[in-house]
């Protein structure tokens, strides 16, 4: 053999070896980094105490939140969350503070704030019976209103149809409509299987990391949250990232859109509802404009902001909430 040929024959067998190398590099940092993450995640569970009442229902227990004190003389609001937010009443908390005179309710579901991370499917039924017996086991007097934000509008359609005497009115906070125009054909299936990619970041410490140098990948924008409010909702998104139950429900958006496709609010049901000028176009105004011709007392309101409205718009949210509630039911304060 060659000097030439030789050489040409060790470049291929040290690249491999750089390559080993640089891998065997990695897989220890990312291991280092997890057994970190993980007593980090430990350390700060042990010295954050936890807010809100854990409330039994048939799968496991949810974390509910509740205004204290004379603001139960109110009607009872009850919030639930937009798809894969970290910890509901932290989230909600400007709209909370906002809406003082009412009994507001947060019910955090399963893989959120201080609920369980129960692996149970979830199918827009077992939703909306597990927010059913949560509020029934917290007292929660009804009929109260229900407020969903962004996915929640496929179960507050759900549960105005199927508890029907338990709800005064419905509002949804820039809400997912279950139009058929939104599925993809090729999701046909429910899930099972697969790699939980979100939750190897999570556990990894890759998430911590990333919110640790842009803290803005996480916390929520405006003015309207305390240190204490945005520091406890960092912890917990690197706690709940990619849990089973959210990802079996991010999995499950098409297969619950169907079951909702065809469903109205019932006639009855006072509906207000708040749409994102940044995020709606004219088309989509018009979709929930649609679905709501039924409904006898109906209002929709834009406001010039992004998805999460109450981020931002919590005083002018608020001022209109209790304006429809006084004029459309007889429970406001």
């Amino acid at each position: 053999m060659t000097a030439t040929a030789s050489r040409r024959n060790k470049k291929p067998r040290r690249r491999l070896r750089t390559l080993g190398y640089t891998a065997a590099i990695v897989a220890g940092l990312l291991l280092v980094s997890t057994f970190a993450n993980l007593a980090m995640n430990q350390a700060e569970r042990s010295a954050t105490a936890p807010y809100g009442q854990r409330v039994q229902t048939s799968h496991g227990a949810l974390n509910v939140v509740r205004t204290p004190g004379n603001g139960r003389t109110g009607q009872s609001i009850v919030l639930l969350s937009g798809l894969g937010t970290p910890a509901p009443a932290l989230d909600f908390a400007p709209l909370i503070r906002e809406l003082g005179d009412y009994d507001v309710v947060v019910v955090e579901g399963f893989g959120y704030g201080y609920s369980d991370q129960a692996p149970v499917e979830r199918t827009v039924e077992n939703i909306t019976t597990e927010l059913h017996e949560a509020l029934a086991n917290a007292d929660v007097p009804g009929p109260y209103v229900l407020a969903g934000h962004s996915i929640a509008g496929f179960y507050t359609l759900a549960y105005a149809n199927r508890y029907r005497n338990d709800v005064s009115a419905v509002i949804g906070i820039d809400p997912t409509v279950p139009a058929a125009r939104t599925m993809h054909a090729d999701e046909t299936s429910v899930p099972g299987g697969g790699i939980n990619w979100e939750g190897m970041i999570a556990t990894s410490g890759l998430l911590r990391w990333a919110t640790m140098l842009a803290p803005g990948l996480i916390e929520p924008d405006g003015t309207a949250y305390t240190s204490r409010e945005r520091d406890q909702m960092l912890k917990i998104a690197n706690w709940n990232f990619g849990n089973p139950a959210v990802l079996d429900e991010t999995n499950r958006i098409a297969d619950n859109a169907r079951k909702v496709q065809g469903m109205r609010y019932p006639d009855d049901v006072p509906v207000l509802t708040f749409l994102a000028s940044a995020k709606e176009t004219p088309a989509d105004l018009a979709l929930h404009e649609g679905r709501l011709q039924n409904v006898r007392k109906h209002e929709t309101v834009t406001l010039p902001a992004g998805h999460y409205l109450h981020w931002t718009h919590a005083p002018a949210m608020a001022s209109k909430i209790n304006a429809f509630l006084t004029t459309n039911t007889s429970g406001a304060p």
